[in-house]
């Protein structure tokens, strides 16, 4: 194991909680020795993010700004979660960000939402 594979596992990469909206994100080292947190599980197609809003993965596990402009057609890159996050004040970027934002704004609120009550443990007699 390499050191910066060493020093990766010994740091934890892995999931986070927003300290805004309480939803799981991704916690990431940098190829600047930081750590950004990221939206978990969402790719998307590199055009359709602005160049200095790119994650990519790189092949040790470290992230970084994948600023080429124009991208590769088939690149695929990660986003920032506080450009996802519904508890943070941003202004409309794309239409699809915009979505996301609402998906999460549901999500975060399906956390904190009450449990439904439970049904009756025994069957009613229905005849």
């Amino acid at each position: 194991m390499g050191v910066v594979e060493e020093g990766l596992r010994r740091l934890q990469v892995g999931p986070y909680a927003c300290p805004r909206c309480g939803l799981p994100q991704d916690r990431v080292p940098t190829l600047d020795q930081d750590w950004v947190l990221l939206e978990p599980g969402l790719e998307v197609p590199a055009h359709l993010v602005p160049a200095e809003h790119r994650w990519i993965t790189l092949s040790d596990g470290r992230v970084t700004v994948y600023g080429v402009c124009p991208p590769d057609g088939s690149q695929r890159c990660r986003i920032e979660h506080r450009l996802a996050c519904s508890h943070q004040p941003l202004r409309d970027l794309w239409p699809w960000l915009t979505a996301l934002r609402a998906e999460n704004a549901r999500a975060a609120q399906r956390r904190t939402a009450p449990e439904p009550p439970r049904p009756p443990q025994e069957l009613p007699d229905a005849g």
